[in-house]
């Protein structure tokens, strides 16, 4: 059932908000958008077969504020929601917002006003961490947005480590014209659709204010957060692969070098740390993935992972689960760097108890310049 309600003709922005069990959430999120300082502004709520009370939330929005238009689905996940959202969407620009997060007062109009100045099709912004009442800014991300301006992707191939569907903006002839769409029935699927984005863009409009408040959930029930199930390590791999596959068609040697040693394995890390207490198929995939992706030729002992994260990954590329699980036990405990131990060269090297480093080729263990 969609549900249509009065309101500007033609709106600057749509922003689509898939809810699925967020009923304690929502108000926040709506709340957000509905206070933006931009007013030509459409918010298109997809009720995704919530079981909850959230298509019941979002309709009495909409009941009060022309401004919310409400779809009704079965429930078909993510990235099917958010397609199904930009099918009623109107706006010149769409965004997205996932219903338990939300937005700055300004964010909408920073962005859309970057997009104007620079003529970018896609713009996108900073993004800080949300507990409900206090932020924390993600380093990396301020990285990746040091200033306003407009790049081109073989520019700051970095950029296309933010991944997220939520902190920008997309021209919607832009969208269409490049067929972009959000995979469907698989996490992650911000990923694919992102940085095929950004390869078509001939602009990306980079803001450095923070543009979107990203909830960390205290239940452990979002989907970041299932990380040690099989399921979401096989989506993981398959959105992984999705990605490169893109970059490689695009035919730039450097950005491709760039998004495979990275980028692609900026979040391993959230994966290795589930290494000591995994089951054996999940050690089995992650293994298989890792080698599949990186390989002998292209070792993570070269990617830009920290130095422990190298050493791991070195690890599960050769399926040394006991050492890789003793290694991330350490790293764990230890809640900082690993001990350093000189080299006869004037170089350096981290070390474990437990550890025998005469196993282990150099490159796992030696630091870089900057690093020691």
């Amino acid at each position: 059932m969609f549900k249509r309600r009065s309101g500007p003709r033609v709106p600057e922005v749509s922003v689509v908000v898939p809810a699925y069990d967020v009923a304690a959430y929502l108000p926040t999120c709506l709340d957000s958008l509905l206070g933006q300082s931009l007013e030509a502004l459409e918010v298109v709520v997809v009720d995704d077969g919530s079981p909850d009370d959230s298509g019941a939330i979002a309709e009495a929005y909409a009941a009060r504020d022309p401004r919310v238009r409400v779809v009704h689905i079965e429930n078909r996940g993510l990235g099917a929601a958010r397609n199904e959202g930009i099918r009623h969407a109107t706006g010149t620009y769409l965004g997205f917002c996932d219903a338990d997060d939300a937005m700055p007062a300004k964010a909408l109009e920073a962005l859309l006003g970057l997009a104007h100045e620079t003529g970018a099709p896609l713009v996108t912004g900073n993004v800080a961490r949300w507990d409900g009442e206090q932020r924390r800014p993600l380093p990396w991300m301020n990285k990746l947005h040091p200033q306003r301006e407009a790049v081109a992707i073989t520019d700051r191939p970095r950029l296309l480590g933010d991944v997220f569907a939520w902190n920008k903006l997309f021209r919607r002839d832009f969208w269409d014209a490049n067929g972009l769409a959000w995979a469907e029935g698989v996490r992650y699927e911000d990923q694919p659709t992102t940085t095929e984005a950004y390869l078509c863009a001939d602009r990306i409009g980079v803001l450095p204010a923070v543009t979107y408040l990203w909830r960390e959930r205290a239940d452990g029930s979002s989907i970041t957060q299932q990380r040690g199930t099989l399921a979401d390590l096989t989506d993981r791999w398959t959105t992984k692969r999705s990605a490169l596959a893109s970059v490689e068609a695009y035919g730039d040697a450097g950005l491709a070098a760039t998004f495979r040693m990275g980028v692609l394995p900026g979040d391993l890390w959230r994966y290795f740390v589930h290494v000591p207490d995994c089951a054996d198929d999940w050690w089995a995939l992650l293994v298989s993935g890792v080698r599949e992706l990186w390989g002998p030729q292209r070792s993570l002992t070269g990617s830009t992972l920290p130095p422990a994260q190298r050493l791991v990954g070195w690890l599960v590329e050769q399926d040394r689960r006991d050492d890789a699980a003793l290694v991330s036990t350490y790293a764990r405990d230890l809640g900082g760097p690993l001990p350093r131990v000189p080299l006869d060269d004037g170089g350096v090297r981290i070390d474990v108890p437990g550890l025998d480093p005469t196993t282990v080729v150099p490159e796992a263990l030696r630091l870089r310049d900057h690093e020691s």
